[in-house]
């Protein structure tokens, strides 16, 4: 026998049936994949292992059922107790402006609210998130979102971005209509690589403008694009952060008429107790960000 077939029948048999059992999956898998290795299975064994309408298991199905409950439903406790506590340790990826505006303080709330409460952290944008959500190498991320999320990713958003044109004070530019008004804007534009989530949205905002502007700098950081645009290389794109400062010698443009970027929280499955308190966390900062 396939021990992920095993794998796969104990959460539909747990879970009653094939649809509830890939949405609880705590790893991406689709409906059909399901049902074509489960099928897989019953050939294996040439048995029934479930009636498909109304769902119930069969004799058969039960009794393997019984027998590899106790191996499957006890895997997370015995992870967890051969990580040393890992009911109290959470997998986290997150862009670096999080990690170095908001996460400290999140991380501070956690440790205040668990006692022992540690940690992992890595970095990544959305789809990074999801792919290491779907491996089950973490256990929660933090992000722009634009793209719809995969099958079994869950997502929350906790507010919402501006999108902001910075530009050095001494540059004059007052309003971004003094840019966007040129026949042929020469100033350059600074931002991230062309896929980010924010360099996309920005470009399919313009073209529905009819306006043609494409970066002349391409950077690795937000951090990156405030120290060009401050040494005058040029305008850059960036989203308004609250409680982020910019530079001494950098101004924010705002683009009110540009659809603003959703920020929130990604996990795969059901969160862990742990995991559901640091969602109450950043929630309860995210309300604060807005005030």
């Amino acid at each position: 026998m396939n021990v992920h077939h095993l794998e796969l029948f104990y959460h539909v048999a747990k879970n009653g049936g094939v649809s509830a059992a890939a949405r609880a999956m705590p790893y991406g898998i689709q409906q059909p994949a399901i049902s074509a290795q489960i099928l897989q299975l019953e050939d294996a064994l040439g048995v029934t292992l479930y009636q498909r309408r109304p769902f119930q298991l069969t004799r058969e199905g039960q009794a393997l059922y019984d027998f590899i409950m106790p191996f499957f439903s006890g895997l997370t406790e015995t992870g967890d107790r051969l990580r040393g506590g890992g009911e109290k340790r959470l997998r986290i990826a997150a862009a670096e402006v999080v990690q170095r505006d908001y996460l400290p303080e999140l991380l501070a709330r956690m440790r205040r609210r668990v006692k022992g409460f540690h940690f992992t952290l890595t970095h990544g944008r959305q789809q990074e998130i999801e792919t290491m959500l779907a491996a089950q190498e973490i256990d929660i991320g933090l992000s722009t979102l634009m793209d719809k999320t995969a099958a079994n990713i869950e997502a929350r958003e906790l507010l919402r971005l501006p999108m902001v044109l910075l530009v050095p004070k001494q540059s004059g530019i007052t309003k971004a209509a003094q840019i966007f008004e040129k026949d042929r804007i020469d100033l350059p534009l600074v931002t991230m690589e062309a896929k980010d989530v924010l360099s996309r949205s920005f470009q399919t905002a313009l073209r529905q403008r009819g306006i043609e502007w494409l970066p002349g700098l391409e950077v690795g950081s937000l951090d990156l694009v405030l120290r060009y645009v401050a040494e005058g290389f040029g305008a850059g794109l960036a989203l308004h952060h609250p409680r982020v400062e910019l530079p001494a010698g950098v101004k924010a443009l705002a683009l009110d008429a540009f659809p603003p970027l959703s920020f929130g929280v990604l996990w795969s499955g059901r969160l862990s107790p742990l995991g559901e308190a640091f969602l109450v966390e950043a929630t309860t900062l995210a309300g604060e960000l807005t005030c």
